[in-house]
């Protein structure tokens, strides 16, 4: 039986493309964490400054997710926050239990 950790991901994304983009981008990663975790709580801080630029942008959209899968998972939506459009940065962490 494959172990279940509980984990938790921020995920940081451009406002540059617009509220349009963000929300698309939110509910991207919520039904792919759903897909292939147990989601716990999504709690979306919102627009805030940056502690510096990033390809010349001061503000984004936080986005923190917990949720509980197996271990190969985080790994996987690792990548794929790598290679989408709009992320400027992501963190996925395992939770002490």
């Amino acid at each position: 039986m494959a172990v279940i950790n509980s984990y938790e991901a921020v995920i940081v994304v451009s406002l540059k493309r617009g509220e349009e983009a963000v929300a698309d981008t939110v509910k991207k990663f919520n039904d792919l964490i759903e897909k292939h975790a147990t989601l716990e709580s999504v709690d979306e801080w919102g627009k805030r400054r940056l502690a510096y630029p990033i390809d010349k942008e001061t503000d984004a959209y936080y986005v923190l997710f917990t949720f509980k899968s197996e271990a190969a998972f985080p790994a996987e939506l690792d990548r794929i926050t790598k290679i989408t459009d709009g992320v400027i940065r992501s963190m996925i962490i395992k939770k002490d239990a």
